[in-house]
């Protein structure tokens, strides 16, 4: 029997575009060197909007999995936790409601600009990797 080729969508958000600019790019280019198919590609103003994007996704028929990518840096205050902690709540709210996965590639808190441009690579793949696992657990459930 042939494996069902799994329908991805990717959502990036566009603040610190100089990270997120090549996550979205290593996200995509790495979806589809592990033979899925991407069906979508959404780009958001900013991490927090991420999860707007995703549920949209998440309603498609055609879509089995999302993957996201972003990085929130530490400022001043401790906006950069309670951004990722609020992300982070409602991905995994939106992934069991759909009864799909999220796979999380938005890195932070707590980080500096180069350990976020350092994570770029790792935290796109990441994201693909978990989003595609789970879906295809999906079909073997």
């Amino acid at each position: 029997m042939e494996e069902k080729k799994v329908r991805i969508g990717i959502v990036g958000s566009q603040f610190n575009l100089e990270i997120t600019a090549p996550m979205l790019s290593e996200a995509v280019s790495e979806a589809k060197r592990k033979g899925a198919e991407v069906v979508a590609v959404l780009e958001v103003p900013g991490a927090y909007e991420i999860p707007f994007a995703v549920s949209r996704l998440l309603a498609r028929k055609d879509i089995d999995c999302v993957a996201t990518v972003g990085a929130v840096i530490k400022g001043e205050t401790k906006h950069d936790e309670a951004i990722m902690a609020a992300i982070c709540a409602e991905l995994l709210s939106l992934s069991v409601r759909h009864g799909k996965p999220v796979g999380l590639g938005i890195s932070g808190p707590g980080q500096t600009e180069a350990q976020a441009k350092a994570r770029v690579k790792d935290y796109a793949h990441r994201a693909v990797h978990a989003a595609l696992h789970m879906a295809k657990l999906k079909y073997q459930g």
